[in-house]
């Protein structure tokens, strides 16, 4: 875009003000007047030359704009649509009234996802004598890529058979986008069927089954459509979405550096880079990934977003506020967003509209538990215990309830006056039992649901849901026969392998469980996937195998909370207590030193083996009995670290009370046995 300038000339006089001046004066003054002038002429002389310039049309150059139009097409070619892009623009400025230019130009906006963009360009094309029967199917993706998918299936009907293989696949992503997933999928398979060779139509089929679900069919439609065409930077992407469901975030890594390598500012594999460098805490590095998407593209919501959740784990929630107001008006109400919009919204005290955010969130996602632990808090925080009790109920019904978890709903008995349930909820906030990632339950009855299985048999969540309510109801053999059902109904699925493998260990067959959540993780190896095999493992007596499945998960996802809690439990009972206390290290890093379950954890890592640390020991479990006095786990941790150094007497009064809150414990008993030896 040109600026206007404008050039104003002052002519100075001087003025008499009665006063005499000296010769020498007046002549330095009209010396300086002259430099003006003549300073003020040559100016004068530029901005009409501008002026002209500006005004007399640039004489094309076709011989050059033929030479960046051949560029451009060789760099789509080789995958690196950025610079296409670039010499496309050059095409342009060289033979503004090239319409083909326009044209190449419009492709390269839809090849980096821009149809805003794309779209006009094809209007400057047709404009400037671009034949609009080779437009349609371009015009049709430029319409999709807007979300417009009733224009995008009509204009690429319109194609001319020279464009047909384009237009079918676009139409076919305008039918999946309506919501005709299985019509979507048909189409491009019988595309296929005719030219197998088609990169693009396998790279669009193996998108619209991972957006279905189909892990399976998607990484082998993503598979060919590289095997053919290895610079197809849309099918690299999701090849490196697919391998950090499968094998996890570190996995993932140099496949989005791969595409990367291609295209240094392909948007869409900067943003999920750098949301994935972000889950691996590489904080430096998804920084950079965010700028450069920025770079890529403006005012980039995702950039800013992913900045904003940046500078929230930082604890900069004045900088996270000022990103995420310049992300919401484009991402809206997306989890997200949500999530992140209640989490700043806490932090400054506005418990309402943290509470209406996350309450929008489980709207969304019901069986989110973050979103539920945060939902009861800020409505406890709020003073609204039984709200508080109403959203925290299907957690704490979970078996592997966390203690955190458990302790908010203590404390919303204790605010209700129903003190005796909170006795029970502060039992099991001090030793979760940790039973396993159980599925959540369902709001309709068991009838409702076989209804819905009814009326539409071929619908897999319909399905799902009523397994959940069969579990629920206790008919497990019928669970067991719907969700292998649902296996043979959606082979290619995760969700339908953990749907059996749940079904499974309700039965009490953890081992089957185990295999049936070991093809699950083949899938999508996330932590929910990872709880449940290595929970199956362990109880089928399978201990090595969990722990080379935890190991494998840490390895890929090492800032997990969950996996790096169970490993730590893992080493305290081995014994490994230099492992073990890095391990917990690493989590008070990340979650600060507020866990009381973390500081007791932390306590007897200290006190284990030759080199114990009994006065560090002491330090955390000092910290962890002043967090939750009546937590019997904090009240032994003390006494024992007490009693480790030397301080019998106060280690006896604490040993008394956790026994006294907890007396079928067999620990807290032996440490206060111990403790009253002679």
């Amino acid at each position: 875009m040109t600026s206007m300038l404008e050039t104003r000339i002052e002519k100075r006089t001087s003025s008499r003000d009665g006063r005499r001046r000296s010769s020498r004066t007046a002549k330095r003054m009209w010396r300086r007047i002259g430099l003006f002038a003549v300073i003020a002429g040559m100016a004068a002389l530029a901005v009409t030359l501008f002026a002209i310039n500006a005004a007399r049309p640039h004489a094309a150059d076709p011989a050059l704009a033929r030479d960046e139009v051949r560029q451009s097409i060789a760099l789509l070619d080789a995958g690196n649509y950025s610079a296409a892009r670039l010499h496309a623009q050059n095409a342009v400025t060289a033979d503004p009234k090239w319409g083909l230019a326009h044209a190449l130009l419009a492709r390269t906006f839809l090849a980096l996802g821009n149809g805003d963009a794309a779209e006009g360009e094809l209007d400057r094309a047709t404009d400037a004598g671009f034949d609009p029967e080779r437009a349609h199917h371009l015009y049709a993706h430029a319409w999709l890529l807007q979300d417009d998918a009733d224009a995008a299936l009509t204009e690429a009907a319109k194609a001319p058979p020279r464009y047909a293989g384009y237009a079918v696949r676009i139409g076919a992503q305008a039918l999946a986008a309506q919501g005709d997933v299985p019509r979507a999928q048909q189409v491009l398979s019988d595309m296929l069927d005719a030219n197998p060779r088609d990169a693009a139509a396998w790279a669009d089929l193996a998108q619209i089954r991972a957006d279905a679900g189909n892990g399976a069919g998607a990484i082998d439609a993503v598979g060919r459509a590289l095997a053919i065409d290895g610079n197809n930077l849309a099918a690299l992407t999701l090849r490196s979405e697919l391998v950090r469901d499968q094998y996890g975030l570190t996995a993932s890594l140099p496949w989005f550096e791969a595409v990367l390598k291609r295209d240094a500012y392909y948007y869409d594999a900067l943003i999920d880079y750098a949301a994935t460098l972000g889950d691996v805490g590489r904080y430096q590095d998804m920084l950079e990934a965010t700028r450069k998407a920025l770079a890529a593209r403006p005012g980039s919501a995702d950039a800013y977003y992913l900045q904003a959740v940046m500078a929230a784990r930082a604890g900069n929630f004045d900088l996270s506020r000022t990103l995420f107001a310049r992300a919401k008006p484009t991402i809206g109400d997306t989890p997200g967003a949500l999530l992140l919009g209640g989490t700043l919204a806490f932090k400054a005290g506005a418990y309402q509209q943290a509470i209406d955010q996350w309450q929008a969130l489980i709207d969304q996602q019901p069986m989110n538990l973050t979103a539920r632990r945060l939902l009861g808090l800020a409505l406890l925080k709020s003073g609204d215990a039984r709200g508080s009790l109403d959203a925290l109920r299907p957690a704490g019904l979970r078996g592997d309830a966390d203690s955190y978890t458990l302790m908010l709903i203590a404390r919303a008995f204790e605010q209700t006056g129903e003190r005796d349930w909170a006795a029970k909820y502060l039992d099991r906030a001090a030793w979760p039992a940790g039973s396993g990632a159980s599925p959540f339950g369902v709001d309709d009855d068991t009838p409702t649901l076989a209804d819905a299985v009814k009326t539409a048999p071929d619908e897999p969540t319909a399905r799902l849901s009523y397994v959940r309510g069969l579990l629920e109801s206790g008919d497990r053999d019928e669970a067991l026969a719907q969700a292998q059902a649902i296996v043979k109904m959606m082979p290619g699925a995760p969700t339908a392998y953990l749907a059996l493998g749940d079904t499974l260990a309700a039965l009490g067959r953890y081992g089957e469980a185990a295999a049936a959540y070991r093809s699950a993780a083949g899938l999508r190896f996330d932590e929910p996937t990872m709880l449940r095999m290595v929970d199956a493992l362990d109880r089928a007596g399978q201990r090595q195998a969990a722990l080379t499945a935890l190991t494998l998960y840490l390895s890929q996802n090492p800032q997990s909370i969950a996996a790096q809690r169970i490993a730590a439990h893992w080493q305290i009972a081995g014994g490994e207590w230099d492992a073990a206390i890095e391990t917990l290290e690493n989590i008070r890093q990340q979650t600060g030193s507020r866990d009381v379950a973390l500081l007791v954890d932390l306590s007897a890592a200290y006190l284990g083996g030759d080199d114990a640390d009994p006065d560090t020991a002491l330090a955390y479990a000092k910290a962890a009995y002043r967090l939750a006095p009546m937590n019997p786990a904090a009240a032994d941790a003390y006494g024992w670290a007490l009693h480790q150094t030397g301080r019998d007497d106060q280690a006896l009064q604490l040993l008394q009370k956790a026994v006294a809150i907890a007396p079928g414990n067999a620990q807290v008993r032996e440490h206060l046995a111990a403790v009253r030896k002679p």
